[in-house]
């Protein structure tokens, strides 16, 4: 006898915003009736399934059909899915094609693809005719655990040459409903589906906090599973990582809490956006596999923030050699080369969403499972940072 598909179900609790995220296989095949019920459009309503332009064909068409099936006038915008077309005129594009089709408030936006593309259809769906339901579809590892989930989005910002201001235009617009159909990770490269795990990783450091302190020891001792996408262990680490970014959610919706709460999300990340989007990085020193992926300058970016709050006094020494050999494990880089020097990282850093009144804000972890945010920590903890993951002296 065959055992039934492995699914989950978590729902996110923020009142009349309330919603669900659907896990498990070949769940995509449902995606028309699912945004009928998350949304109430009636039959006829247009719908714009936003997707990336690098996706199978057969899953779009999937996505298509089962809007169809449903009786919506459905039609489709592809985006490319890049840190340097994360912008106002990508965005733009998708704006103009759900005016000229006469997209109304009502008429949901689909957004099937990874973070990037959720960012930019969120973003879109946000400013639309003053918001329009948003229903996510991710199909990255990293979306599914991280970016769908919680309501953000946003655009980059370029600033001349070579500096892009990561995610510096937004608005919080929580999705209808999420949908993660896991056997799109079938087709996902290696490396996009490591980059994912990286998210996983972070959300093991907070985990403490939010009632599942067991995370990084249970991905310790399912890296196998994990990483030949077994599809059981595969429900369950999703289903995990939702639950604790729910949890965060539900506490902090709109990041206002100066001391945790949804900040602690962005452990790591500080780091990460000042090094992500510089040219010509890669994860193995090789030119041809530049840029750098948002889960592999957030394994950078944990690596950075353990070593400083070791630097700091914050937490135990050990802390960042272990996150190191964990994350190698799971097959993410820790080190990087032909980063520039420290000074011009920090006035990187500088421009992050979380600096406050000209100080530099940063999510260190404290402890097993915890973080903590610090205000104006030590500069020389923070350069023994950068040093650690690559950043060469002044």
């Amino acid at each position: 006898m065959t055992e039934p598909a492995p699914q989950a179900r978590v729902p996110v609790h923020l009142g009349a915003r309330c919603y669900d995220v659907q896990i498990g296989p070949g769940l995509l095949a449902g995606l028309g009736d699912r945004v009928r019920a998350a949304t109430g459009a009636p039959a006829g309503a247009r719908v714009m399934l936003a997707c990336d332009r690098g996706l199978p064909g057969p899953t779009v068409a999937a996505a298509g059909a089962s809007l169809r099936a449903a009786g919506f006038d459905a039609a489709t915008h592809p985006l490319t899915a890049a840190e340097t077309d994360k912008t106002l005129a990508q965005a733009g594009t998708l704006l103009a094609a759900m005016a000229a089709r006469r997209h109304e408030r009502g008429d949901p936006l689909v957004a099937l693809g990874g973070g990037l593309v959720g960012d930019l259809a969120g973003f879109a769906a946000a400013v639309y005719r003053r918001g329009v339901p948003l229903i996510q579809c991710p199909t990255t590892l990293l979306a599914m655990v991280d970016a769908s989930v919680g309501g953000k989005t946003a655009v980059n910002l370029p600033v001349g040459v070579d500096d892009l201001h990561k995610n510096a235009l937004g608005a919080f617009h929580q999705p209808r409903a999420v949908l993660i159909d896991t056997d799109t990770l079938g087709s996902l490269p290696d490396r996009f589906f490591r980059a994912g795990l990286a998210e996983c990783v972070k959300h093991g450091m907070i985990s403490a906090d939010w009632d599942d302190p067991g995370l990084l020891g249970w991905m310790a001792a399912h890296a196998d599973a994990i990483l030949t996408r077994d599809p059981a262990a595969l429900t369950a680490l999703i289903a995990r990582n939702v639950r604790i970014k729910a949890a965060v959610v539900e506490q902090d919706e709109r990041e206002e809490h100066d001391s945790g709460g949804r900040a602690l999300l962005n452990l790591g990340h500080t780091f990460a956006h000042a090094i992500e989007t510089l040219p010509g990085l890669s994860p193995d020193g090789n030119p041809a596999h530049a840029p750098l992926q948002h889960g592999e300058a957030v394994a950078l970016g944990l690596v950075a923030a353990t070593t400083t709050a070791e630097a700091a006094g914050l937490a135990a020494r050990g802390l960042a050699p272990a996150t190191s050999a964990l994350l190698a494990s799971l097959g993410l880089p820790t080190t990087v080369t032909g980063m520039p020097p420290d000074e011009a990282l920090l006035e990187r850093m500088a421009h992050d969403k979380k600096v406050r009144g000209g100080k530099l804000r940063l999510i260190l972890p404290s402890g097993p499972g915890r973080a903590a945010v610090i205000t104006d920590p030590p500069r020389p903890a923070v350069i023994a940072g950068l040093r650690a993951v690559g950043a060469p002296s002044r």
